[in-house]
């Protein structure tokens, strides 16, 4: 169980934090196997890089022996966690929950044994809880102590509002390590105060200590916060080719975090990198290759990874159509306003969505830009339709 180098590993790579101290962490996952979890709300059907560095994390401890639990939270994604947003997040409902927990577990099965982990949903014991178990677990922690969470401090400066709601949020959350009987919490710098919450509850209703562990928040290609709003996420459920192309675009400046995080590069490859990128003759894009390839090929294997970069080639450098363009049956012969053709393809999520593209200059129409979203098409057969560098249909 020792196993020193695997310990020392897991304790530093890709960590940012350990609460209260590492040492003691250390010491225990010496001692015996420890029970540790990472907490997700299923609010949307993807899982992307940002969680799989997490997951890997766990992927980390479950192959040195100890019990990783998969907690998903069936309860509280129907409150929603607190935004940093000048309002409360919307909650959602059981079925939208349900659907989504389905495909996050499949999705962690890409880095998790699953044979090997338990999964839970906090449900089973948020849902049961009266007023007055609610009334008791509030007790033990102040509102001043809750105010001292950052998005509630940058909200209020901003003059919006904190709903009653999401300050029981971090006590629900906390209260799930009490529940599981866990030595060790996992998740994102973004969740520290909730794990430290759960921390405090742990050690009034266990008498015992509860450690934290938090990983860095992996930026988006852009450098912005990945985000499903923002439009720039990678998703593990995106297509190889997909995948692929998104990773080329990864600004200069952090392709070293993508081949520590995301590609799990060894510190000599990192080394190696770095000095390649101080090289004023060479080009970055030679490493944005090798980290494509290496991240695929974790998810898809390694013949889709060699195939996504052939594709990438032909479509990029060549000017060429993929291969395998999907072919998508419109109904109907009649003229459509293109905003609603690029719905209808499954090109754009919404007419809000095909405008904010088509005004980017994001849509071509058989090689062509179009930026009127208002102008009629016939949809007519062997019309190919792209989306972006990477999206493409042609109208069966």
């Amino acid at each position: 169980m020792k196993n020193e180098n695997g310990i020392i590993e897991a304790l530093s790579r890709d960590v940012a934090e350990i609460l209260p101290s590492r040492e003691g962490l250390e010491t225990l996952m010496k001692k015996r196997p420890i029970r540790l979890y990472l907490g997700v709300d299923p609010t949307s059907p993807h899982l992307h890089l940002g969680h799989a560095i997490v997951l890997r994390k766990l992927r980390q401890f479950q192959d040195l022996g100890h019990t990783v639990v998969l907690l998903f939270g069936t309860f509280t994604a129907q409150i929603g966690d607190p935004s940093g947003k000048d309002k409360a997040r919307e909650p959602l409902t059981l079925v939208q929950v349900r659907a989504n927990m389905a495909t996050y577990a499949a999705q962690a099965g890409m880095v998790l044994d699953m044979k090997k982990t338990e999964v839970r949903g906090n449900a089973e014991w948020l849902g049961k809880m009266k007023f007055q178990d609610v009334l008791r677990l509030a007790s033990h922690i102040t509102v001043s102590r809750l105010l001292e969470r950052d998005m509630f401090q940058e909200r209020l400066k901003r003059g919006g509002e904190v709903w009653a709601h999401e300050f029981l949020y971090p006590l629900m959350q906390g209260y799930d390590s009490v529940a599981l009987n866990v030595d060790l919490e996992v998740g994102g710098v973004d969740q520290t105060f909730n794990m430290l919450v759960g921390r405090k509850l742990v050690q009034d209703y266990q008498q015992r200590e509860k450690y934290v562990l938090t990983i860095p928040l992996l930026p988006g290609p852009d450098g912005r916060k990945m985000s499903k709003s923002l439009g720039n996420v990678i998703n593990l459920s995106d297509a190889p080719r997909d995948m692929f192309g998104k990773l080329m675009a990864v600004k200069d400046e952090l392709i070293l975090p993508y081949l520590e995080w995301c590609a799990r590069a060894s510190s000599k490859e990192l080394d190696d990198a770095a000095r390649f990128l101080k090289g004023p003759t060479n080009n970055p894009k030679e490493l944005k290759v090798i980290l494509a390839k290496k991240v695929v090929a974790l998810y898809h294997g390694a013949k889709k990874a060699a195939d996504a970069e052939r594709e990438f080639e032909k479509i990029f450098a060549k000017k060429e159509l993929p291969s395998d363009i999907p072919r998508v049956k419109v109904r109907g012969n009649d003229s459509v306003p293109l905003a609603e053709l690029l719905v209808m393809t499954g090109l754009a999520t919404s007419k809000s969505d095909a405008r904010r593209l088509l005004e980017q200059g994001g849509i071509k129409i058989n090689g062509v830009v179009e930026r009127d979203g208002k102008q009629r098409i016939v949809p007519r057969k062997g019309m190919v339709i792209q989306a972006g560098p990477r999206r493409f249909v042609e109208i069966a």
